[in-house]
């Protein structure tokens, strides 16, 4: 059988039998249409036996018989509407497959796909994880068809805010003009997703708009929930009541540390998943640290309140998070979440489970860090692609939707157990974009993610005790061991105070490339 490729999403073909679908399904089909009447020739297998041998595969199946020489308008807008609707890739037949090539030609001039934009792979997210897989896609084939929806102007270089909120980054060194970053060949869909049909293959827009893909890369982020503490949204930006995770924030929380001269000073994380685990703790030692250089510490009382039962979740890198707790004389508040937050009257209630106790406590405080709960964006959750969590339902290997398999997803938004770090998605892209291609070439996923994230605790200027672990929990070391450990502040203090190390990384994975982040095939990766 002879297969003509017409469009990214549209081939044709002569004739097909039923005992042909099967091996259509493994290629990648997804959809057939008939463009031939039963009955031009003896032998001749009809609609109705290749539409149930379709069904029995899992493909979508429309009959639209034309006959030579008849051709109207009528059967151009069926076959228009009919290559918006299904799911692609499409493989339209008739006797020797060219009034399926003319009828598709015809459905084009007359409107296409029915007011849908097609491509061949849709992202949604702007944010460092989309722009990285769509670069990582385009360095390897050029001729992909890439849309990239995201609704904001500004580009956030998030892991910078803690640098902001500890006097080392200027807040405008972490914003870039999102235009400035779309890569070549891309194009740039500033809109808002509302909804998927994972089944048709298509995303609806805040203004309406559809878009159709032949594969969905899903990386939006995740949502900052600040109402779920009572008083906390209202408090933010006044009376010592400040996040790092908020760039307008960040200076905030800068002038705090700077202008204080002691009292108490409140640190809180909230349960996992959040986005950064160890920037609620670099928040705290770099508050701290420079209130050991100004001499004010000692007029100091620092808390730190987490939601967790543990200071950091792989063991193997505690005890140096704890030698700086008690240099810094932390009282150290586990499994304590903050409830509600008085900022008018410099109150903060958490609720503490000691044993198989729960009880509630308010602490009063000059200045409190506060890092909201986090969830999965709200048209996410609701989407046919969010697992019980709220967040895309992914194989954690491969990134791929468990149920739609031209579905991937990366980053913060993804079901995936490892830590959600910039890290992780660095990782994570070249992953995705090579089972991307895979994908549209009909073939199963070739790249797996080990789980790899990192938390470069800022434990002081110029030291950081560089946590780098995988799936539960396992060590994944990728930096030099002077760097982990912190045994040569000199060198990192000038890659910091030269603010060379971030960009570097950051500028690199928005374009693609794959510094110490090289996929491993499948098999490998966990």
């Amino acid at each position: 059988m002879t297969i003509r490729t017409l469009t990214p999403t549209l081939r044709v073909s002569p004739q097909i039998d039923p005992a042909d679908v099967g091996g259509l399904a493994a290629s990648g089909f997804r959809s057939i249409v008939c463009n031939r009447p039963d009955g031009e020739e003896p032998g001749q297998p009809t609609a109705a036996a290749v539409a149930a041998a379709a069904e029995a595969h899992g493909l979508r199946f429309v009959h639209i018989p034309v006959v030579p020489g008849s051709i109207g308008e009528g059967d151009a807008a069926a076959m228009a509407r009919a290559l918006a609707d299904l799911p692609a890739p499409i493989l339209a037949y008739c006797r020797s497959g060219a009034r399926s090539e003319q009828l598709a030609g015809m459905a084009a001039a007359c409107g296409g796909d029915g007011g849908v934009d097609r491509y061949d792979v849709v992202v949604i997210g702007g944010g460092s994880a989309g722009i990285a897989t769509a670069a990582s896609i385009l360095r390897r084939r050029s001729g992909v068809s890439i849309a990239i929806v995201e609704p904001s102007e500004d580009h956030y270089y998030q892991p910078g805010f803690t640098m902001v909120g500890g006097g080392i980054f200027a807040a405008e060194a972490t914003r870039r003009g999102e235009a400035g970053l779309i890569p070549e060949g891309a194009e740039w869909i500033r809109g808002a997703a509302v909804s998927f049909d994972p089944a048709d293959d298509r995303v609806t827009l805040a203004d309406g708009r559809v878009i159709g893909y032949r594969a969905l890369v899903v990386c939006p982020g995740l949502k900052l929930d600040w109402d779920a503490i009572p008083g906390l949204a209202g408090a933010l930006g006044s009376d010592g009541v400040t996040s790092n995770y908020r760039y307008d924030l960040a200076p905030y929380t800068d002038r705090l540390v700077r202008r204080f001269r002691g009292g108490r000073a409140l640190f809180t994380q909230p349960p996992m998943p959040i986005k950064c685990a160890g920037a609620p703790q670099k928040a705290m030692y770099l508050s701290c640290h420079r209130w050991e250089r100004s001499g004010t510490l000692g007029q100091a009382a620092v808390q730190f309140h987490t939601a967790t039962p543990s200071l950091f979740g792989v063991a193997a890198y505690v005890p140096a998070l704890e030698a700086y707790v008690a240099r810094y004389g932390i009282d150290l508040q586990m499994e304590s979440r903050l409830v509600s937050i008085d900022g008018a009257a410099k109150v903060a209630l958490f609720e503490q489970r000691r044993g198989d106790t729960v009880r509630r406590v308010e602490e009063r405080f000059d200045m409190i860090h506060v890092v909201p709960p986090q969830v999965a964006p709200d048209f996410i959750a609701s989407s046919p692609l969010a697992a019980p969590s709220g967040f895309v339902a992914v194989d954690e290997t491969t990134l791929r939707h468990p149920v739609h398999a031209n579905v991937f997803a990366l980053g913060d938004v993804a079901a995936t157990t490892n830590a959600k770090t910039a890290a992780a998605a660095r990782k994570q892209a070249p992953v995705v974009a090579l089972n991307i291609l895979a994908a549209l070439d009909g073939a199963p996923p070739v790249a797996a993610y080990n789980g790899y994230g990192s938390c470069p605790l800022t434990v002081e200027a110029g030291r950081i005790v560089l946590a780098e672990f995988g799936y539960g929990g396992k060590l994944l070391p990728t930096f030099p061991k002077w760097l982990i450990e912190g045994t040569r502040p000199s060198r990192l203090s000038w890659l910091l105070k030269e603010k060379i190390l971030p960009p570097v990384y950051w500028h690199g994975m928005l374009r693609g490339r794959e510094w110490l982040a090289a996929p491993e095939p499948i098999g490998r990766g966990r």
